[in-house]
């Protein structure tokens, strides 16, 4: 079953929150987290780099898909995919260096998790849909 057919059958709510599931993740973990002993200070770097990721990202997309070549267009989406990846690597770097190993160990594994999410979402989903080429 791929995310076309779950879009089908699914209500327009149900679709977002499944294409949003690594925000949805971070913001259901924080607080058991938290909770049990998470250093604060990694979790909120890790959580707030890859939420202005996701943004950066979200921007990026409306505004290349205004580029009629698109040999451009993935040119500049390459160029913006790795800035996204420095912004990670530096709020874990950042985690670390500002506060302590465990902070910065923290940040990881929640890029990581949110990653994850991200990832089996965009292998679920399948190819984009025609229009969207």
């Amino acid at each position: 079953m791929t995310i076309s057919t779950i879009h089908a059958s699914a209500s327009p709510r149900f679709a977002v929150s499944f294409r949003y599931l690594d925000v949805l993740v971070i913001a259901v973990a924080t607080a058991p987290a938290l909770v049990l002993g998470a250093p604060a200070f990694g979790f909120l770097v890790g959580a707030g780099g890859w939420l202005l990721q996701r943004a950066l990202q979200m921007v990026d997309r409306r505004l290349t898909a205004r580029i009629d070549d698109s040999l451009q267009r993935a040119g500049y989406r390459l160029f913006e995919s790795f800035g996204r990846i420095f912004l990670l690597a530096g709020a874990i770097v950042l985690a670390a260096a500002a506060g302590s190993h465990k902070d910065g160990l923290t940040a990881a594994l929640v890029i990581m998790g949110a990653y994850s999410c991200a990832f089996v979402v965009r292998l679920i989903s399948g190819p984009p849909p025609e229009a969207a080429r």
